[in-house]
């Protein structure tokens, strides 16, 4: 008798390839492991026996091997067509079963990790027909149907924790091996499978080149479902050089490539022709794949991100961090695994590529390269005025071109609340203030748009936006259907690797203004308001306590209090709380404790979340949320998500469009100097489309 082995099973209709994967991802895992094979079809009574087969699987095949013990059982005579000799598997440290019903209902309590193939119809017919050939071929309808019958009762694809679509190209297998560790179940088993993520070798190469930006991501990553570009876009006059250093840009193609949608407590993992669906909270998860250091940052390199996963954070993930469960159109969380990426460092005028040891390495150094040279040469060709964008009016060829209007008209957004409403609930916050169940509460509110896919271009869009309103952490992600196209000025949180951790948050906002008497008439009332001033206070206290909990005791500073920061469109004020990481702290615990942002919640911050979600009504999607990167030598840098456009092109055709706005409210707050408020932070975004705030 032997322990216990670790079971997988692949399932799938006839001619999905179950066969082939099963016996290719077996010798993958014999690197490591034991393993042994069972093919269901060895065990059919019959052209008709899928039932009475999988009965016989589940009884002495799977009912022994589950105890560790030799499972020993009747083969079929196809020849014959009647029972067969007696066979033995042993049972090792992780089998593989396979074949149709190898996941069906009465299987499923003894199995570790359930892989559903899929495959075309036709390629389906065309593959089992050509391994059995006229044997088969007679059958094919009558086992049909009972594939047919089975699935109708048993959503088995529904229940896999792996997906694959098998393209039979050789690339299933490993794209399988990439994701079975992430299954809790399998993931003490597969350590070594794990570790190897850990010996990650980082090549780092430095070029003297000073490329477009916008030029160099549509070249590089325009046909790319998954893509995601943090940008500096306001290098050249950043209040604050160091938030504004470095560009970075990436997708998830690849060896190492993969893309990961967080909802409710599930994961969906993505990597190639494989899913896997990943049970469990967004942090926990995390954890397991991000805070151990797992390559050396390169000599010379300045950057503090090698590799990893980068994308966003929505705010509903406040159900993990002490808020309540609410939903949201969007994943809670999109990231995707950049294995190889490229990095502008402004403040010298470079571009780095950065790649992770792989068999396509060198190909995609080389593309990136020559595409890095192109774009340096498109780098001295003048840019056009900045436009309004409401439609389709940029194309690939006009990356680092002028932007312009389109047809038809711009987007017209309405208000979760009117103005009236809107003030409603300031006076509501403000009553909840007067009975001590909060200080200060981040009132928000969402305006939506609806329009035909087709005539938008969020690619258009955030060019025309990061024109208008450059800003430090400006950030332009295409995750499938979504687009997030924002100007976030604010700083989340920032983990250094060597553990220094930063949050800079902003409250106090002002508009600018044309004539440059009235503009800093602005900014020095900004910076005189005691009502301003005391928010952002509050909002740094919060903060401090948030850092404090995985801080070294005594570290935690406040190192800028209440500056002012000036903007393409607004005047803010910023301050900056500094800590030093516990050694050995987890760092997705240490994110998890400051989420969301305290600037985006207000004080105290779970009793307040209560309440904005009463008063808000509706969720807040990625608005609110981060969007950055967790680095593979353990840093991570995220913004907060204002000042943020929202694009969902993934549904019937239409593109639903959502912006976020809003502000603190204390108890001296005027309800009409809030709502102005809001205004001047929807103008940014709102203008560059060529879009009006809607009026009540």
């Amino acid at each position: 008798m032997s322990p216990a082995p670790v079971i997988i099973a692949i399932d799938g209709r006839s001619g999905a390839g179950k066969t082939t994967l099963a016996v290719e991802l077996a010798a993958l895992l014999r690197a490591h492991h034991k393993v042994s094979l069972f093919h269901l079809e060895d065990i059919y009574p019959g052209w008709d026996g899928l039932a009475a087969g999988v009965e016989r699987y589940v009884s002495t095949v799977l009912t022994p091997l589950s105890l560790g013990e030799a499972a020993t059982w009747t083969s079929w005579d196809w020849a014959n067509h009647y029972d067969g000799d007696a066979r033995v598997t042993l049972p090792a440290e992780i089998v593989i079963v396979e074949g149709v019903g190898a996941a069906s209902e009465p299987a499923r309590p003894f199995l570790n990790a359930v892989i559903w193939a899929e495959a075309p119809d036709d390629v389906r017919r065309t593959r089992a027909l050509d391994r059995d050939g006229d044997t088969y071929r007679p059958f094919w309808d009558q086992w049909a149907a009972q594939e047919e019958e089975w699935l109708g009762r048993d959503n088995v694809p529904g229940r896999a924790d792996l997906r694959v679509n098998n393209r039979a190209d050789g690339s299933a297998p490993a794209d399988l091996l990439r994701l079975l560790p992430y299954l809790p179940a399998l993931a003490p088993v597969l350590a070594p499978e794990l570790s190897a993520r850990r010996g990650l070798r980082l090549h780092a190469e430095r070029l003297d080149l000073a490329p477009d930006a916008p030029a160099l991501f549509e070249s590089l990553y325009g046909r790319s479902p998954n893509a995601v570009w943090l940008d500096s876009s306001n290098h050249r006059d950043a209040p604050a050089a160091e938030r504004s250093r470095f560009s970075i840009m990436a997708d998830d193609a690849g060896t190492f490539g993969q893309y990961v949608t967080h909802r409710a407590g599930m994961g969906f993992i993505s990597a190639g022709s494989s899913v896997a669906k990943v049970p469990g909270p967004f942090f926990r998860w995390l954890n397991t794949v991000w805070g151990r250091r797992a390559v050396r940052t390169p000599e010379g390199y300045p950057g503090e991100f090698t590799l990893g996963w980068l994308g966003c954070l929505g705010y509903e993930l406040k159900r993990e961090t002490g808020g309540s469960d609410l939903s949201a159109p969007t994943p809670d969380a999109a990231l995707i695994f950049a294995g190889r990426a490229v990095v502008l460092d402004h403040a010298e005028g470079t571009a780095w590529l950065l790649a992770l040891a792989a068999p396509d390495a060198d190909e995609w150094l080389d593309r990136a390269r020559a595409a890095v040279q192109a774009a340096a040469s498109a780098s001295t060709t003048p840019a056009g005025p900045a436009g309004a964008v409401g439609t389709r009016a940029v194309g690939a060829g006009d990356a680092g071109g002028s932007t312009g209007v389109g047809r038809p008209g711009p987007p017209v957004f309405r208000s979760r609340d009117t103005g009236a409403r809107y003030r409603a609930k300031i006076a509501a916050a403000q009553h909840e203030i007067a009975q001590g169940n909060t200080y200060e509460v981040c009132l928000t509110t969402t305006l939506e748009a609806r329009m035909s896919a087709e005539t938008l271009d969020p690619w258009a869009i955030y060019l025309a936006l990061r024109r208008r309103n450059p800003a430090p952490f400006a950030s332009y992600l295409r995750l499938g259907g979504l687009s997030v196209a924002s100007t976030s000025p604010e700083r989340f949180l920032k983990i250094a690797a060597d553990g220094g951790m930063r949050a800079e948050p902003i409250k106090g906002t002002r508009r600018r203004a044309a004539d440059p008497q009235e503009d800093l008439q602005l900014r020095a009332d900004l910076a005189t308001s005691v009502k301003d001033r005391a928010e952002n206070i509050m909002i740094v206290d919060l903060l401090r306590n948030d850092l404090s909990h995985f801080a070294v005791p005594g570290s935690v500073t406040v190192s800028r209090l209440c500056a002012i920061e000036s903007y393409a469109t607004v005047h803010q004020m910023v301050s900056t709380i500094d800590a030093r990481l516990l050694p050995g702290a987890a760092r997705a615990e240490a994110v998890a404790a400051c989420f969301p942002a305290g600037s985006m919640t207000g004080a105290p911050k779970i009793s307040t979340m209560a309440i904005l979600d009463r008063l808000e009504a509706g969720p807040r999607g990625f608005y609110s949320g981060a969007i950055g990167y967790f680095s593979l030598n353990s840093a991570t840098d995220l913004a907060v998500a204002i000042r943020t456009l929202v694009i969902d092109a993934s549904g019937d055709g239409a593109a639903d469009l959502t912006l976020g706005v809003g502000g603190a409210i204390t108890s001296d707050s005027d309800p009409d100097d809030e709502y102005d408020e809001i205004r001047t932070k929807a103008f940014g975004v709102l203008s560059t489309l060529g879009s009006d705030f809607p009026e009540d």
